[in-house]
């Protein structure tokens, strides 16, 4: 009689770790769902560039050797022609156009960055 009663308990413990099983794998594809939600969010932003707009073009190569303080952004360039599925040909300053694709750019803010621009402080030496 002790066998029939811790075979019934058994089944009983199993068919509690499929329901946890069911409701693990339930939450991890509901936090799937919304994270891939969230990210798709993100990627709908449209980059619509046009005739003549100065952009900054992503330079990948940075990401695989990484410096410190250099900036992964060069430019600015000039949108010469947008084409359709996003590939956009920029102009640099030395003439040349080429093309790259439209999510590598972004819209370039002309003074943003005080260019040139040095505050001098002078430091002097504390009273004794």
């Amino acid at each position: 009689m002790d066998m029939v009663k811790a075979g019934e308990e058994r089944l009983l413990q199993l068919n509690e770790l499929q329901e946890l099983r069911e409701e693990a794998y339930e939450s991890s594809r509901q936090y799937k769902e919304k994270t891939a939600k969230t990210h798709d969010q993100k990627l709908k932003v449209k980059k619509n560039f046009k005739y003549g707009d100065r952009v900054l073009l992503y330079n990948s190569r940075l990401k695989l050797f990484p410096g410190k303080l250099r900036s992964r952004w060069t430019g600015p360039y000039t949108v010469t022609k947008v084409f359709s599925y996003g590939t956009v040909e920029i102009q640099g300053e030395d003439g040349n156009p080429f093309k790259v694709n439209g999510h590598r750019l972004k819209e370039y803010i002309e003074g943003a960055v005080n260019e040139g621009y040095v505050e001098d402080l002078s430091l002097q030496k504390p009273p004794k």
